[in-house]
């Protein structure tokens, strides 16, 4: 009786000091802080890590932490008629490490960047030219959108299922930024229909609740 009498004495200070350890545990909601200035990637590291070993900083130089692959507009003469140009840490080494990534996307007239999700980072946008149809699904299925002019930004939260596709007469433009260096990109349509090895039809007709002739006309349009 003595020992529950002191621990219900005890329970007014246990709670605070419980809520402020869960509240003060560390959390990262982009790629882990960087340990160093910088880590220039060496893409040519036959080492496997989470990222990519750094570039000894006795062959860094100023050229290194500068990008121009935005500068020229991208061709959209693809099945979607859009182009996008990534500045990650592929083409851009100089990002490894910092948690941040951007893309250049460039839309002919009725061009679609079609859905896809990032799985490892959360998106921010702003239009640059022309009116894009921005949407994202989330996981109760509701779906948000709205068209977009210059100078509008729209976010995409992790992982959600997303599009933009221009509406305008013109041609449109926008830049993206992610809070990764690799974000990743996971298109749904070749990603179900054109994964190597193939995925099962039966799977695919189940799921779509379709038959297995058109199963395979979806397919030939995503073969390699």
């Amino acid at each position: 009786m003595a020992t529950t009498s002191s621990l219900l004495l005890l329970l007014p200070v246990i709670y605070p000091i419980t809520f402020l350890f869960l509240i003060l545990l560390p959390c990262h909601a982009s790629d882990p802080d960087p340990l160093q200035d910088f880590c220039v990637a060496d893409l040519k590291s036959t080492i496997s890590i989470n990222g990519f070993p750094c570039k000894p900083v006795s062959a860094v130089t100023s050229s290194d932490f500068f990008f121009d692959g935005f500068t020229r507009e991208g061709n959209t003469d693809g099945p979607f008629s859009w182009r996008l140009t990534p500045g990650n840490v592929l083409s851009f080494p100089a990002l490894n490490t910092l948690g941040i990534s951007m893309n250049r996307l460039d839309f002919a007239p009725g061009g679609m960047n079609p859905p896809h999700s990032h799985p490892r980072a959360s998106e921010a946008g702003v239009v640059i030219q022309g009116k894009l149809l921005v949407g994202f699904i989330t996981t109760e299925n509701v779906f948000y959108s709205k068209v977009l002019g210059p100078g509008e930004m729209f976010v995409v939260p992790r992982g959600l299922v997303h599009f933009q596709k221009n509406v305008g007469k013109g041609k449109a433009l926008a830049f993206t930024a992610f809070n990764s260096h690799l974000a990743g990109s996971v298109v749904a349509a070749p990603n179900l229909f054109g994964a190597t090895p193939a995925v099962p039809n039966d799977v695919l007709t189940q799921a779509f609740r379709i038959n297995n002739n058109t199963v395979n006309l979806i397919k030939s349009k995503f073969k390699s």
